[in-house]
């Protein structure tokens, strides 16, 4: 391993290397000699911030005969995942291979150089210091971040025009690297089953017969085999980088193969998953729709018709509202303000869709969350839009 601390420290001391970035390093170095056939020296490695289990690291080759790029960056995951439950080394694995096996203006995602289960290491292209989307949703020019949300949309219908039909390659793929192939996500199951008792419980608010059949069957109509593409899951603004050509998706940890109109549903309940979620000026959710669609009428030309796209629409954004809720009445409610917005959002496209006790009930949830936790709740609009 050729890890340079040249670097001055205090006290004119080398500058001492973390052991999980030196970890990753001799990882990364190990597969490119394995991968080019030569050893290939990493050097000044700068360990970068992330939530999941991986160590991220940037490093630059200290000399390559093979036309590398000059950096890199070093995915390792040196715990193995619990038995049974989804390997976040072989998803991302996984989900880079595929990307990597398309041309590269198809490609949303920097290119795989390198991986290895053994290692359970990734090396890949550095896209560099481009700003991430909440860097511009942070920020204060607001015709920048509309721009980046609609690129955003557009780069994420593209990606699920240019997966769909190729689950049966994902599934390959993972079953090489020993992840298991079929994991869905039950969770919206358990919210459409316990949350009408925890609004009676928690707000007062009783769910109409109706409003629970229909949630139990948008619960059956998302594990439709039509509209499946490959997914990142994870929709978090800080895992896609804003760069020239285009948004670039990170962090494919969760990536799988799913019903792609559950990631359309979150451009109308954008970033929900995440606890400081903030709201984006009208109409905003509608044009990334509309982006979103220009790019996938091509493979499902079926979503051209309006009423058909929001019928989808309205089943998959009612599932991400009450696994959201399901979420935050069963721990801690941390995003109340958040809820109130997307509950008042149900019941304004429920209503246009003429689907008026699903916008009834919206519309006392949405009153219970304020009576809770307000009064007067109201989230505020990312910064780049105040």
């Amino acid at each position: 391993m050729t890890v340079d601390t040249s670097e001055e420290g205090t006290a004119g001391t080398a500058a001492p290397v973390e052991p999980a970035v030196a970890a990753a390093v001799a990882a990364g170095e190990v597969v490119l000699a394995h991968r080019f056939g030569s050893a290939i020296a990493l050097v000044d490695p700068v360990h970068l911030p992330g939530s999941g289990p991986a160590t991220v690291v940037r490093a630059r080759i200290a000399a390559s005969p093979f036309g590398l790029p000059r950096t890199l960056v070093i995915k390792h995951y040196p715990d193995p995942a619990p038995e049974g439950l989804p390997d976040p080394f072989a998803q991302e694995a996984v989900s880079y291979q595929l990307f990597t096996a398309l041309q590269p203006e198809e490609r949303m995602c920097p290119e795989l150089l390198a991986h290895d289960g053994e290692q359970r290491v990734l090396v890949i292209d550095d896209l560099g210091n481009a700003p991430t989307l909440q860097d511009k949703l942070m920020g204060r020019d607001a015709r920048a971040a509309e721009r980046a949300l609609l690129s955003w949309a557009r780069s994420l219908g593209r990606m699920h025009a240019t997966t769909a039909g190729r689950e049966a390659d994902f599934d390959a793929l993972l079953r090489r690297l020993g992840g298991p192939v079929k994991h869905e996500d039950s969770t919206p199951v358990t919210a459409c089953a316990q949350l009408p008792g925890l609004l009676e419980e928690h707000l007062k608010v009783a769910t109409p017969d109706a409003v629970h059949r229909f949630a139990e069957a948008a619960c059956v109509r998302a594990k439709s085999l039509a509209y499946r593409a490959f997914s990142p899951a994870d929709l978090s603004p800080d895992n896609n980088l804003v760069t020239s050509g285009g948004v670039r998706f990170l962090d494919f940890e969760r990536g799988r193969v799913r019903n792609a109109l559950v990631d359309a549903a979150n451009l109308r309940v954008p970033f929900a998953s995440c606890t400081d979620a903030l709201a984006l000026p009208a109409g905003m959710s509608e044009a990334m729709v509309a982006a979103w669609r220009s790019e996938v009428v091509g493979v499902w030309p079926g979503l051209s018709d309006g009423d058909v796209l929001s019928g989808h629409l309205l089943d998959h954004q009612l599932l991400v509202v009450w696994v959201n809720t399901w979420t935050a009445l069963t721990g801690r409610c941390d995003k109340p303000a958040a809820l109130v917005t997307w509950w008042l959002h149900l019941e304004a496209d429920a209503a246009r869709m003429g689907e008026n006790e699903i916008a009834g009930h919206a519309r006392a949830v949405a009153a219970g969350l304020d009576a809770r936790y307000g009064p007067g709740l109201e989230l505020p609009l990312y910064p780049a839009f105040r």
